[in-house]
């Protein structure tokens, strides 16, 4: 993989966050996405627009993934939210 990138999915729920694994891995069995914490992986920032379609289609947003996940987990403590 040229170029990586860190990405987190961030989905309404388990079953989504499933669903989008399993349409990713159906849509392009080629390309793997390299799990490196839960919900964050490495993947080549040209399947960028890829995957942000494939998790429209799974009612998922892709974000890029900070390079320090701890900074983003100690804000999640103090501002969680409702809808999840």
């Amino acid at each position: 993989m040229s170029n990586q990138i860190r990405i987190e999915i961030v989905s309404r729920n388990d079953f989504w966050r499933n669903a989008f694994n399993v349409e990713w891995d159906y849509q392009f069995p080629e390309r793997k996405l390299v799990e490196v914490s839960s919900g964050c992986y490495l993947a080549s920032a040209e399947w960028l627009g890829d995957l942000e379609r494939v998790g429209r289609q799974c009612f998922s947003n892709v974000l890029m993934a900070p390079s320090d996940p701890g900074r983003r987990e100690i804000f999640r403590l103090f501002l969680q939210r409702d809808d999840r």
